[in-house]
Formats: C-alpha cells, sequence, structure tokens
C-alpha cells in the first residue's frame, strides 16, 4: 500500500498486471484535472489507462483502454482503503458520477483515495454512445424509429457489444486494483452500481473491505419490471406528502385531481406547444403528449429536490400552461443522456435482464395500468429482439450471502430502488445497517449528513455500531407553492 500513496504525490506510476493466463498490461498514472460534463467544476487527480482484452476469452485479441483516476487521500499517511466509485444507469461513467458529487465524498477523501474506473462501455473506456429517440417524445407507435437507431448503433459498433456486461467489467475492477497495487478496498455503488457491488462482494470477498450500497437493487431482481409499479408507488407518496403538508395541501387543494386529469387528457391527447429552449432561449416546437407527461411525472419523482417542482408545474399543466413543465422534461432529459452511454445500457440488459421478461397477464395488467404502462418494456424488448446477448455469471442473480461490512441506503419514496428492494438485498449480509431517509427518493450521498455517516462507516467498518442519530433531524427539501420557491 505505501508505494501507492508515495506515488500519489508526484511522478508517474508504472505498474503492471497480470493475468489468468499470462496476460500482462501496464497501467500509468499522470497529473490530470477532471472537469464535470457541465464545467461546474473540475478535480485534481492522476490519471492513465490500462489496456484490457475486449473479449476476456482471447487475450491476444482486440484491447480496450479502461480510463482510470486517482484522487489521492488528503491524509498522505492515511492507510485507508481506497474507495472504488461504481456508477448507476447502466451507462454512467465513474467519473462523471463523482465530479456530480465530488462535495458529497469531500469527508471520505480525507482519509480515503478515491478510485474511479469509468465501467467498459461509458466515458472515456471505450464508450458506446448511440442515437435513440428522445425519451419525452417515444411512443408505442416509435417501433419503427427504435429499430432503425438499435440497427445504426449495431452497424457502428458492430457484434463486440456483447463483451460489455457486468460480469466482464467485475473482472475489469480487479485488474485495475490489481494494477495499482491495492490489497483490499472499499466499494461504493449507485443504483446500477449496486449491482455491480454486490457482484464484486461476491467475486472478490477477499480483496473487499467496506461496501456501501445507495439506492440499492438486490441480486435476484431483474431491472425493468417492477419500474412502472414502484414510479407509481412513489408519484403517490410524493402526493400524499404535499396532501398533508400544511402549505403545499393549501396552495394546492386539487393537486391529486390535476394529476388524474392530465393522466386522463394524455392518454390519446396531443397538443403542440413552442417553448423556449431551455439551452439556447430560441423557440423549440414540441408535441405534448402522453410520453413526455410521463418522462415528466418519472424524471420530477427521482429525487425530493426535483420533487419540490411537482405540485406548482402539475398545477399549472392542468390549468393549461403545459410550457413549463415540458421546459423541465426537456432540460432534465438532455442532462441525464449527455452522461448516458445507450449502447452500454443494452449490453446490460439485453443480456442479464431481458431474457428474464416472463411476465403474467396478470402483472402486465397491472404494469399498463401505471403512469408509466408498457411503454419502456415494450421499447426494450424490441431492442433485445437485435441486440447481441453477452457473458453472464451463472449466479448473478443467485442470492449474496457474505460477511463484507455493508451500508445501505434507501429514499422513502424512490422511484427505481424503493427501501423493499434495500431489504431483499440486506437478507444474508452478514454485518449490514440499512437506513432509509423519509420523502427521499433515488440516491442519498449528498442527502443531509449521508456524507458524514458514509465517511464515519468507512474509517470504521461497524456498521451495527454507526451513530446515525443525525438522521432523525433530517426532512427532505419542501414543495414549491409557487415558481418563486417553498414557504419562508
Amino acid at each position: 500500500m505505501r508505494l501507492v500513496w508515495a506515488v500519489l504525490i508526484g511522478g508517474t506510476l508504472s505498474v503492471s498486471v497480470r493475468g489468468t493466463a499470462g496476460e500482462t498490461s501496464q497501467l500509468q498514472l499522470q497529473e490530470c484535472r477532471l472537469e464535470h460534463p457541465l464545467r461546474l467544476t473540475s478535480v485534481e487527480a492522476r490519471c492513465g489507462v490500462l489496456n484490457v482484452p475486449e473479449n476476456p476469452a482471447d487475450l491476444k485479441g482486440a484491447t480496450i483502454g479502461l480510463h482510470v483516476a486517482v484522487v489521492p487521500a488528503i491524509n498522505r499517511r492515511s492507510n485507508a482503503a481506497p474507495l472504488f466509485i461504481l456508477a448507476g444507469g447502466p451507462g454512467q461513467a465513474a467519473s462523471d458520477l463523482y465530479l456530480s458529487y465530488a462535495a458529497a465524498f469531500a469527508r471520505v477523501n480525507r482519509n480515503h483515495a478515491i478510485v474511479l474506473v469509468d465501467q467498459r462501455g461509458t466515458g472515456k473506456s471505450a464508450p458506446l454512445y448511440c442515437r435513440h429517440p428522445d425519451d419525452w417524445q417515444q411512443s408505442s407507435d416509435d417501433v419503427a424509429e427504435l429499430r432503425e437507431m438499435t440497427e445504426e448503433c449495431l452497424a457502428k459498433f458492430g457484434e463486440r457489444v456483447k463483451y460489455y456486461t457486468s460480469s466482464i467489467a467485475v473482472a475489469d475492477l480487479d485488474r485495475v486494483r490489481r494494477a495499482l497495487r491495492m490489497a483490499r478496498i472499499d466499494l461504493y455503488g449507485s443504483s446500477y452500481g449496486t449491482r455491480v457491488a454486490q457482484l464484486y462482494m461476491r467475486r472478490y470477498p477477499q480483496a473487499t473491505q467496506a461496501v456501501v450500497l445507495d439506492g440499492v437493487t438486490y441480486p435476484e431482481q431483474t431491472i425493468g419490471p417492477d419500474t412502472p409499479l414502484d414510479g407509481e408507488r412513489a408519484l403517490n407518496l410524493i402526493v400524499a406528502r404535499c396532501e398533508r403538508t400544511a402549505d403545499c395541501a393549501h396552495a394546492f387543494p386539487t393537486l391529486r385531481r390535476d394529476l388524474t386529469e392530465l393522466r386522463q387528457r394524455f392518454g390519446p391527447g396531443r397538443q403542440a406547444l413552442v417553448l423556449s429552449d431551455p439551452g439556447t432561449g430560441l423557440p423549440l416546437s414540441v408535441e405534448f403528449n402522453r410520453g413526455m407527461l410521463n418522462a415528466a411525472l418519472r424524471i420530477l419523482s427521482y429525487t425530493a429536490a426535483e420533487a419540490s417542482l411537482l405540485p406548482p408545474l402539475l398545477h399549472q399543466a392542468a390549468g393549461g400552461n403545459l410550457a413549463p413543465l415540458a421546459a423541465q422534461v426537456v432540460m432534465l432529459s438532455r442532462q441525464i443522456d449527455a452522461q448516458l452511454a445507450s449502447g452500454m445500457q443494452n449490453s446490460v440488459i439485453c443480456s442479464e435482464d431481458a431474457p428474464r421478461f416472463a411476465l403474467s397477464p396478470g402483472i402486465r395488467a397491472r404494469i399498463a395500468d401505471t403512469y408509466q404502462g408498457m411503454d419502456q418494456l415494450d421499447a426494450v424488448t424490441e431492442i433485445c429482439k437485435i441486440w447481441p446477448q453477452g457473458p453472464v455469471d451463472p449466479d448473478l442473480h443467485a442470492v449474496l450471502q457474505s460477511e463484507v461490512p455493508t451500508l445501505l441506503l434507501s429514499g422513502e419514496a424512490d422511484p427505481v430502488t424503493p427501501p423493499e428492494d434495500a431489504v431483499r438485498a440486506a437478507a444474508r449480509l452478514e454485518h449490514h445497517r440499512l437506513l432509509v431517509l423519509d420523502g427521499e427518493g433515488h440516491g442519498q450521498v449528498a442527502t443531509g449528513c449521508v456524507p458524514k455517516l458514509m465517511a464515519e462507516f468507512l474509517d470504521d467498518p461497524s456498521p451495527e455500531s454507526l451513530d446515525a442519530g443525525c438522521l432523525d433531524l433530517h426532512r427532505p427539501a419542501p414543495f414549491f407553492l409557487s415558481f418563486t420557491g417553498p414557504a419562508p
């Protein structure tokens, strides 16, 4: 471990990692700056590229470069395990996730180096960026366009997309760990990254010191079929929270009716709008339809901060002013799309989840009754009819039993990974602590005192003794009562 800490202070690090069949790769780290995708901030780090086989079964074949960045611990004498960050999506890069939440990891970074490996297919690691229909314009009659864009992407990247699954990515992570001469590491996984983290715990338990799972999937879970049902649950919780909050209930006494009327109107209904483009200010023509309403409800349910905008936006939309709601959808969708490698997402979902889409008529009827309906599942099914399937570990979806200390973080109103998923993930974890934050949505890393708790846990991985009393004072972001903000 000392070699790593000493080298991170200055100079160029050149080390090698030997694989199972004589494979040797080198990783050199040099001074660099990581820049936020929206140029909001930048961070000093040491960056390098580790070349790995694209097809792990063909060590003499094509290679891809894994982009690796290490942010040294502030305390250069610390011997604490470095923290590897695993992003969500699937399709987000670890470097993009970190730069969006670097302040939340600042306390961890006092004693722990932060290691960012852009998962293969994302960020700067042979990214699989594809053109795809705008989420807010997609509807069930866009199948031909969806297939065309999927085939266009495959023509760009070819059959090699099959080698971008979680199972191969986990092996990549361990190559990086060995190349950096790190005996034991910590993991922080967000959303889909919790799947990768749990698979790493399963494969390399002796190399895993402690794990934080944030927005938790459980190993047995098939990503996709639960999402519309979880989204409906979260939306109901958000509306109910407004109804029992005096200021919000007074300002929007018809919120539930407004929502119902919008869902009824924009089932078959469509309306042409001209917006002021959120990015350029120029006129932007859009069609407000069921797809846009569904995208608005889903995206604005993701966090309590975004959900705080829902009551005034829905009230205005129900009264005929659709532009503010539509503008939020366009702006937030673009931010998400800019960080998401949809080709990599296809490789993961089509290999690991879509083959398990076996929905009974009763489940299909329940999903169809949600605001999201079957649209996304049907779209994924169409994509996966074309997309090649890649290697998947046979125990990827098996129950995980582990003695690795684990901190699990959930939001009460999470629209994609509700607390029940974390409960299932924790069932066979011998040393764990599950914290559920009232009123919060998806991802807690920057919420309230969570950064403090996460740093304390990683400094002393004893989840049972972690004092989480600071969460008793936590409250979710207050609802906006108008477009000027919440009550004073």
